[in-house]
């Protein structure tokens, strides 16, 4: 039992530190959630918005990954200009390995060629933690592991470009600009990598009012290895009532199927990915997803009218 606790933890050090290096969970509904990836889409709507979404990766691994996110952001007007603000906090969670962000976000936006441009910025804190306490070794006097509970931190800058123009959107943003290291007590220092991001999209409605169809994609890259999302969601919508499902495909990587609906005014969606690797069925990734809007009357009638398209 010891000798198999010693070779799990080596195979989630692994993880940690090729698959996971660059530091950035992935989220089925990328789509609902995209200040998570780029600050600019921060207050893109006339609305409060406030986001959160639980997911457990590799289920039936033990100290398999668990990651929470909530976020709100909302626009304001300031000097007759359009302005947003954001705010998130993350937790993942992978073994002995706690990593925590606590971010604010700034955007500023301008009409052009009749869409809306928005350049948006964001700081706060990441936070490393590494549970030392918990490893239980054959050999307890091996130096290559520390026995302690190390943490550190270090100031974290993105920055982002968003545009939106009628039923479509692009979006183009980089997340820890300044690639800062976190130092772990006194052995280990944790670099983290610049993370880029492409994402677009496309809200079709169909002859049938009652019903539309919403691609996206997403592609990020580290610097090292990349990965692309490709997303297709068809929704219903009537007298008030929204349902959606639809399906996701990332190359060599998975397949997600999505599920959900807007339920007394709060928006819910469940997602479940199946890895095309030789993991089994079982081995996927659940995804839990919420989502609330509320109207601001910030803007005049008649000016920057436009449909929500972050959670359709």
């Amino acid at each position: 039992m010891q000798k198999r606790k010693y070779a799990i933890f080596l195979l989630l050090w692994l993880f940690l530190t090729t698959a996971r290096a660059q530091q950035e969970p992935s989220f089925s509904h990328y789509w609902a959630m995209e200040p998570s990836y780029n600050p600019a889409a921060a207050g893109k709507e006339s609305k409060i918005n406030v986001v959160g979404a639980y997911a457990m990766t590799l289920t039936g691994f033990e100290h398999n990954p668990r990651t929470m996110y909530v976020a709100g952001d909302m626009p304001f007007m300031l000097l007759n200009k359009r302005h947003g603000v954001g705010l998130q906090l993350m937790n993942d969670q992978i073994g002995l390995f706690q990593h925590q962000r606590l971010l604010a976000q700034y955007a500023y936006k301008q009409s052009l060629l009749g869409g809306t441009l928005s350049i948006g910025i964001q700081a706060g804190l990441l936070s490393e933690k590494f549970k030392g306490s918990g490893i239980d070794l054959d050999d307890t006097s091996d130096p290559a592991f520390s026995k302690t509970d190390d943490n550190g931190t270090a100031l974290d800058l993105s920055a982002g470009l968003y545009y939106q123009h009628g039923p479509w959107y692009a979006g183009l943003s980089v997340l820890h600009a300044t690639a800062p290291s976190i130092e772990l007590g006194e052995r280990s220092i944790y670099n983290i990598s610049r993370a880029y991001y492409l994402t677009g999209g496309y809200n079709i409605q169909l002859n049938n009012p009652l019903l539309s169809i919403h691609p996206s994609m997403l592609v990020r890259y580290d610097g090292t290895a990349y990965r692309g999302d490709v997303t297709c969601r068809l929704k219903y919508t009537h007298d008030g009532r929204v349902l959606y499902a639809g399906a996701g495909y990332s190359p060599t990587n998975s397949v997600t199927a999505f599920i959900g609906g807007l339920f007394h005014g709060v928006m819910l969606g469940y997602s479940y990915e199946v890895y095309t690797s030789a993991l089994s069925f079982g081995n996927g990734s659940h995804e839990l997803f919420v989502g609330y809007q509320t109207e601001l009357n910030l803007f005049k009638k008649g000016r920057n009218k436009h449909q929500s398209v972050r959670f359709l």
